[in-house]
C-alpha cells in the first residue's frame, strides 16, 4: 500500500475516528494516550490475534508492533507504533507524542538496529535505517498526509527533530 493509498484511507475515516485523531494530537489527548494506549494496545493485539490494536480501531490508522532490544537491559521491548508505508518501506517516526525527549525505542534502535515487527498476524525481522536529508523530508511530508497530528507534536517537542526510521527487511 502506498502513502497515497494511506492518505486516502485517512480521508475515509468515520467521524469518531477523525475526532479521536484530533484528540490524540491535542496536548491533553496526547498526554492521556501516551500513558494509557500502549498498555491497552498489547492485550487488544493478542485478543484480535494480531488483526488490530485499540489505537488502530479508534483511529483507523495503521499500527504495528515493534520489538526492539533494550539498549540498557538487552531484553525485548515491544511497543505499538503508527507504521507509515512508504516507497522506501515501512517507516516509523520517533515523535513520542510531542514530548521533549525521544521515545525509549529510539535509543534501542540506535544501540541495536535489528528488530521485529508484527503487522496483523505477520511477523518479520527488520533492520532500522535512519532516514536523513531528502529521504527524511519526503517521508515526513508523506506522514503528515496520513496523520497531520505529527505537526502538532513537532510544535510541542521544544525544537526536537524527530528521528525517522525505515524498517527494511533483514537479510
Amino acid at each position: 500500500m502506498s502513502a497515497a493509498d494511506d492518505a486516502f484511507a485517512y480521508a475515509r475515516a468515520n467521524a469518531f475516528q477523525r475526532a479521536m485523531r484530533r484528540l490524540a494530537a491535542s496536548g491533553p489527548g496526547s498526554a492521556f494516550f501516551a500513558h494509557v494506549l500502549h498498555r491497552v494496545d498489547r492485550p487488544v493485539f493478542r485478543l484480535t490475534r494480531g488483526r488490530a490494536t485499540l489505537g488502530s480501531l479508534v483511529s483507523g490508522l495503521p499500527v504495528v508492533m515493534l520489538t526492539t532490544t533494550g539498549a540498557r537491559s538487552g531484553r525485548p521491548r515491544t511497543v505499538p507504533l503508527l507504521g507509515l508505508p512508504t516507497p522506501d518501506g515501512l517507516a516509523v517516526i520517533a515523535s513520542n507524542w510531542g514530548r521533549e525527549r525521544p521515545p525509549a525505542w529510539d535509543a534501542n534502535l540506535r544501540a541495536e538496529p535489528a528488530a521485529t515487527i508484527a503487522i496483523g498476524a505477520h511477523r518479520r525481522r527488520v533492520r532500522a535505517v535512519e532516514a536523513d536529508d531528502e529521504r527524511r523530508e519526503r517521508i515526513w511530508r508523506e506522514g503528515l498526509e496520513v496523520y497531520p497530528g505529527w505537526s502538532q507534536y513537532a510544535r510541542r517537542a521544544g525544537g526536537r527533530r524527530f528521528t525517522i526510521y525505515v524498517l527494511e527487511d533483514a537479510a
